[in-house]
């Protein structure tokens, strides 16, 4: 079952100056905050800084409860694996894909 897009990525240059700015406009302190990553948390939305976003060209992810499926149901669609399914820590996963127009479409699992 697809959640829908739960997570916005912010692909930043200078992390520490995005962190900033989006403490000061969404009024909270991330709940995580490391050189690779920063997140924040507002109910269910978690806004992400990513200082490498800029080379992967994602925004958000898909969130889903069966990944491996979810994957499988893009690529019989046409689109082509960029990242396979991969544990990025605590047994979230993720994977990407492109669509057919060059678009990367972030799945993730909790």
């Amino acid at each position: 079952m697809n959640q829908g897009i739960k997570t916005i990525i912010y692909p930043v240059k200078d992390l520490a100056h995005a962190k900033a700015l989006f403490n000061k406009l969404l009024g909270i302190e991330p709940y995580v905050d490391e050189k690779y990553y920063v997140g924040f948390r507002i109910g269910d939305q978690e806004i992400g800084l990513d200082p490498n976003g800029h080379k992967q060209g994602m925004t958000g992810y898909y969130h889903v409860d069966n990944i491996k499926k979810s994957l499988q149901s893009l690529l019989d669609a046409g689109a082509q694996v960029q990242q396979e399914v991969k544990d990025v820590g605590g047994g979230r996963l993720t994977a990407f894909v492109k669509d057919v127009d060059g678009n990367i479409i972030g799945l993730i699992q909790e």
